[in-house]
């Protein structure tokens, strides 16, 4: 049996296995372990076996994720998203749609502290929810601006999903957290937009609040000087070369504890809570680490990514229209996977034969950071889109009262805005790399 052979039947295994339901982590680990065998014998599996997960948890810039993680569960248990809910509802909320547009921009900050999609939505549903239904929303539009609001929190650095992009593609992790800033707003705005445009065609969805007296805006502005302090120290200390984003992390984790406790919204049990929730995940998100190391390891024997990157630049085609597929292909993915595992299994296979293209003239390193930005914006998509959309389900846990097949509805006004702002930075690589030319240079 021919490497090609064994190659493709590990990949139809595992999306056999996903397709079964069996944890993303061991259906990557188990096909990847056959396919290891069959390409080499016991021994040469063993020896991959006992040193791959050492060699792999023992990177130190791994450590960030776990930081990261703790700083969101902090900013979650110690109760921060309920003050920027307040802050952007006193400020926006007399506009119809304005509690939306609110929970937008409370997702966007709390991202900041975040970095991870499906505890922004949770975070900010549990506050924004109650209040949007109890001024007569409509469920459709509430879910779906909570839901696509969510992914706000990989689109907004800190993200898990880009820390992971850098380790794979070697690249500078504060350099692309610069990339995202600019397009992650640009999310933010575009999706206030597509509120305003919805609430404008159909004025049934939402309805107006009293106008509040300049006197409590300031007060309700005042609740979120914490969150604002510990963006401002952690992404000024690594910016101003202060501190590596690993030490970032570490004390944005210990200022949000701080913030939590001086606001006396965390107590020993929501600690606790913390530490559990973050451990949980990380321990998640290093299993897929492990399951998409060992299918990679077996593709890489196969030869198929160097196939790959070879019949690519060979295509007579423009590269731009390759770049297209390879996204295309990301949207579909995310049917069916999360984004963690997509990016864990396909950026090793796919970045050689992109950075293998002459695109825009680009350095390899701008090239590197502007493709990272572009996959961060489209697996950000199968976080609402069906059949899967992890964060439609997450808030449907919730709105209980909402059918789903309502929030999919309401939705798709918001992937129209998505489509737009892919398309825009796949054609004006500046919007991702500008930032970081004033930065870096």
């Amino acid at each position: 049996m021919s490497a090609t052979t064994i190659g493709l039947g590990v990949f139809a295994l595992m999306l056999a296995m996903m397709a079964l339901r069996v944890p993303i982590a061991a259906a990557m680990f188990i096909p990847g372990a056959l396919g290891y065998w069959a390409l080499t014998n016991d021994i040469a599996l063993l020896n991959l076996l006992k040193g791959s997960a050492v060699a792999r948890l023992t990177v130190y810039d791994l450590s960030v994720i776990p930081l990261f993680l703790l700083m969101g569960q902090f900013a979650t248990q110690g109760g921060l998203s309920r003050a920027l809910f307040k802050a952007a509802a006193a400020f926006v909320g007399h506009i119809r749609g304005g509690l939306g547009m609110a929970a937008v921009l409370a997702a966007a900050a709390f991202g900041a502290v975040c970095g991870s999609s499906v505890a922004t939505s949770a975070t900010i549903s549990q506050v924004a929810y109650p209040e949007m239904k109890a001024h007569g929303y409509h469920g459709r539009l509430s879910t779906a601006v909570l839901a696509t609001g969510g992914t706000l929190g990989i689109l907004i650095p800190p993200s898990v999903p880009l820390v992971v992009y850098a380790i794979l593609t070697e690249q500078n992790i504060a350099k692309l957290f610069a990339a995202a800033l600019v397009p992650g707003l640009l999310a933010m705005a575009g999706y206030i937009a597509v509120i305003w445009f919805v609430c404008r065609r159909h004025p049934e969805l939402a309805t107006r609040s009293e106008p509040l007296p300049w006197s409590a805006r300031l007060h309700a502005l005042y609740g979120v000087w914490p969150i604002a302090t510990i963006f401002v120290v952690v992404f000024g200390g690594i910016y101003g070369g202060w501190f590596t984003p690993t030490e970032g992390a570490a004390v944005g984790a210990i200022g949000t504890l701080i913030a939590g406790l001086a606001q006396r919204e965390l107590g020993l049990e929501g600690i606790k809570r913390s530490f559990l929730g973050a451990a949980e995940t990380s321990a998640m998100v290093f299993m897929i680490f492990l399951g998409a190391d060992m299918m990679n390891s077996a593709l890489a024997l196969t030869q198929m990514p160097a196939q790959l990157a070879s019949w690519v630049g060979g295509l007579a085609v423009p590269p731009l229209a390759i770049v297209a597929a390879v996204l295309v292909f990301y949207v579909i993915l995310g049917c069916v996977m999360d984004e963690l595992s997509m990016i864990l299994l396909t950026i090793p296979v796919l970045f050689p034969a992109v950075m293998g293209l002459e695109l825009w003239g680009l350095a390899p390193e701008a090239k590197a950071i502007w493709f990272g930005i572009l996959v961060l914006m489209v697996v950000e998509v199968g976080l609402i889109a069906p059949p899967v959309g992890l964060n439609v389900y997450v808030v449907n846990s919730i709105a209980k009262d909402v059918p789903m097949s309502d929030t999919y509805r309401g939705v798709l006004a918001f992937l129209v805005s998505d489509f737009v702002r892919v398309m825009a930075l796949l054609f004006f690589p500046v919007i991702s790399l500008w930032l970081v030319g004033v930065l870096f240079t």
